[in-house]
């Protein structure tokens, strides 16, 4: 299996440190607002990874932070005038929700920052004693980066480049502005903990090196996060984590791409930001979640209406290739066609969803091919074609569900529906073309697709 290493720039042969098992840590959310689009492609990128290893049978412990202190949470709560604690409860239930209609899985850890304060406070401490660290005039305590030698080899920089560009920032007692917080001093009326430095709380990097030790050990096989995280938060987590441990920190950095929309980056000032939420009310989280595995997890994705349409399609045609086919979940065992061996060559390339689905592809191709002749015969194809897309987090519905599912316009029922679709046929045999044409149109007008074959007319509602 070959992953790519954000550090070495390169793929590399997959080696865990103990045969057989993986320890895995993925840098979660900060919960002071409603998850979007970008914290989704995150979110179901490494769904699908974890997933994978365990296809291949790998023991994985994978473990996703939550970071419930931090300036925005605080900030926000003060907004509207609640508790941190009622704040960040309401909103990681918020993110599980989400997860949950995307078809994310759990994490096997979800280790919160407030409840590793004393972690966080002893490896303070012993950055502090290494001369890794120092308290300022202000009370708070930051990370002497020029001290560690290796600062910047995540994202190929320098301190000399650093230096150059760095900003002189506010915090006047600090002895380099390349130096970045580790404890911060509370101020009147923040939530704040006793420390050897003072009532304070801990600094965004810090947490994500005292939790991934407490759940992973000193070092562990996958460090992943999202686009915007290599630069400062991992290459801080990497400085902290081998100055205090005096090990190598992770042996394999996976980042996911980020999201754009109507190619153009995603921002609230541009007015093209979404949250999951916004996303599922007016789409599938089927088709949503099909075009976030769409592309390579590495890859930036292109969020937009034409986009949403071709993932709509592309499940459609899975769907429709297991419509009508009577199968069971082990019906596939004992093939010995090629296509799962094609499937897991591709996912062992760097998890390449995109090929995968392409192989998917010709499996759905076999199995319409096979349907015209004897449905019997394709019935193994679909269990595998099921077993398969369950690796993805796809086609885990029954087909009828998912092509007639969700609402319809007023009015307009399964029975109604097939009405008109008799309706139609009767028009045809009576050459009555317009009439038919009329009947196709009334129904795409109010949402629903008719499909012509040799066999009749099947329906599906256009959820876009």
């Amino acid at each position: 299996m070959q992953i790519y290493n954000t550090l070495s720039k390169g793929k590399e042969t997959f080696k865990p440190l103990e045969p057989g098992k993986i320890k895995m840590y993925v840098c979660g959310i900060t919960v002071y607002d409603f998850c979007h689009i970008g914290h989704a492609r995150v979110m179901v990128s490494f769904d699908v990874i974890t997933r994978y290893l365990r296809y291949r049978g790998y023991d994985v412990t994978y473990v996703r932070n939550i970071t419930d202190v931090d300036d925005k949470i605080i900030k926000r709560a003060a907004e509207n005038q609640e508790s941190v604690d009622s704040l960040t409860e309401r909103m990681i239930a918020a993110m599980h929700e989400d997860e949950d209609k995307l078809g994310v899985l759990r994490p096997d850890l979800e280790p919160r920052a407030m409840a590793h304060i004393e972690q966080i406070i002893e490896m303070v401490a012993t950055l502090i004693d290494k001369g890794y660290a120092y308290q300022g005039t202000s009370g708070d305590v930051y990370y002497r980066v020029e001290r560690f030698a290796d600062y910047g080899k995540l994202t190929n920089r320098n301190l000399e480049d650093l230096r150059a560009g760095a900003r002189v920032e506010v915090a006047e007692d600090k002895e380099s502005p390349l130096d970045f917080v580790l404890w911060k001093h509370a101020k009147e009326g923040e939530v704040s903990w006793d420390s050897p430095w003072g009532k304070g709380r801990p600094g965004w990097h810090i947490e994500c090196s005292a939790m991934s030790k407490c759940c992973l050990g000193e070092t562990f096989d996958i460090h992943g996060g999202g686009p915007d995280l290599p630069f400062p938060h991992h290459e801080n987590e990497i400085a902290q984590s081998e100055a205090a441990n005096g090990k190598k920190f992770v042996n394999y950095w996976m980042h996911a791409g980020a999201v754009r929309v109507d190619n153009e980056k995603m921002s609230k000032s541009l007015g093209n930001f979404f949250t999951i939420r916004e996303v599922l009310e007016k789409y599938n989280p089927e088709v949503v979640r099909y075009l976030l595995i769409s592309t390579h997890y590495r890859s930036q994705i292109d969020y937009s209406e034409d986009s949403l349409r071709e993932a709509q399609q592309a499940l459609e045609r899975f769907y429709n290739a297991l419509r009508g086919l009577d199968y069971a979940p082990d019906d596939d065992a004992g093939l010995t066609l090629d296509y799962e061996q094609r499937f897991q060559q591709v996912m062992d390339d760097d998890f390449n969803t995109r090929e995968a689905l392409a192989v998917m592809f010709d499996l759905v191709r076999e199995i319409n091919r096979l349907k015209k002749e004897d449905a019997e015969a394709a019935a193994p194809l679909a269990a595998l074609l099921v077993r398969l897309g369950g690796i993805m987090g796809i086609l885990q519905q029954d087909a009828e569900a998912f092509l007639q599912g969700g609402e319809l316009a007023p009015g307009l029922d399964a029975n109604a529906i097939e009405a008109l679709i008799e309706a139609r046929a009767q028009a045809k045999r009576d050459r009555d073309f317009a009439r038919a044409d009329q009947i196709r149109d009334e129904l795409k007008a109010q949402g629903i697709i008719l499909n012509d074959s040799r066999d009749g007319t099947t329906w599906t509602r256009d959820s876009l």
